[in-house]
């Protein structure tokens, strides 16, 4: 059995624009809503909307910085996502395995059958 998948962790980490936040973020390093909001076609304050929901799952934290909150990756978190994301994979390989077992058994007793 695979291990519980945390629910508000994926939907968080589902929205392509949040997706898009944390790869940014992994590869320029920490920021701002304003520093990531320059170059998406999203105001600030989407952006800080989108990091705010990432914060509540714990992808992200925030550090206060002047007048504005720089934004890091939790790598512990994510790395938990794919984690559970390997899980949830190789679970779905196991049924897929399966049912591949089942059809094949299916069409070996059609063969059988019509040989007869």
């Amino acid at each position: 059995m695979s291990a519980p998948v945390d629910d508000e962790l994926w939907s968080a980490i589902g929205d392509p624009t949040r997706r898009t936040l944390i790869d940014l973020l992994l590869a320029y390093g920490p920021g701002t809503a304003t520093s990531l909001s320059t170059g998406l076609p999203l105001t600030r304050q989407a952006v800080s909307k989108h990091l705010a929901v990432l914060d509540r799952a714990g992808l992200v934290h925030a550090e206060p910085s002047g007048r504005e909150r720089r934004y890091h990756v939790d790598e512990a978190q994510l790395a938990r996502a794919a984690a559970q994301l390997a899980s949830v994979g190789a679970t779905w390989d196991a049924r897929l395995r399966r049912i591949k077992r089942i059809a094949e058994a299916i069409e070996r007793s059609r063969n059988n059958t019509e040989g007869e």
